[in-house]
């Protein structure tokens, strides 16, 4: 079961990415919201800051696909399992990530300057985190001598 849904997470992944995180725009009757995804933020970051946006990018993009990976690589007999405690680290890095994206939108409402409405790809973002997480721990149970 482990196995399937780290595998499936290789596809949810890029699809999170892609998704909507959030709907922003000036809180005014006559202007719509613009969608946010990690992309198109990272899209953007990429223009004004790139500094700020290779650590969103390793945060968002590269941690949790590198776990993600390498947990494969574990269940597979591919990969010793004394790495899941770096794995781990990867984990934890991606949820950074959607504290980042949280703490903004927190910071924006309480601006009251413009608009900003959370959305699905949010939820399935922090669903592929937790769900890593959990999988990561599962993985790493003391006794766990085979990954099913």
């Amino acid at each position: 079961m482990l196995k399937a849904v780290n595998l499936a997470l290789l596809i949810a992944y890029p699809v999170a990415w892609a998704a909507p995180l959030m709907r922003a725009g000036l809180d005014l009757p006559l202007f719509g919201l613009s969608e946010i995804s990690v992309l198109s933020g990272l899209r953007s970051l990429w223009q004004t800051d790139m500094a700020l946006a290779a650590v969103v990018t390793l945060f968002a993009l590269v941690a949790p696909y590198v776990k993600t990976l390498g947990l494969a690589l574990v269940h597979f007999g591919r990969m010793p399992r004394r790495g899941l405690a770096a794995l781990q680290v990867m984990g934890k890095l991606a949820m950074a990530d959607i504290f980042l994206i949280a703490l903004y939108i927190t910071v924006v409402k309480g601006i009251g300057l413009a608009r900003i409405e959370t959305a699905w790809g949010l939820y399935l973002f922090s669903g592929c985190v937790i769900a890593s997480l959990i999988i990561g721990w599962r993985t790493d149970r003391p006794g766990a001598t085979r990954v099913t």
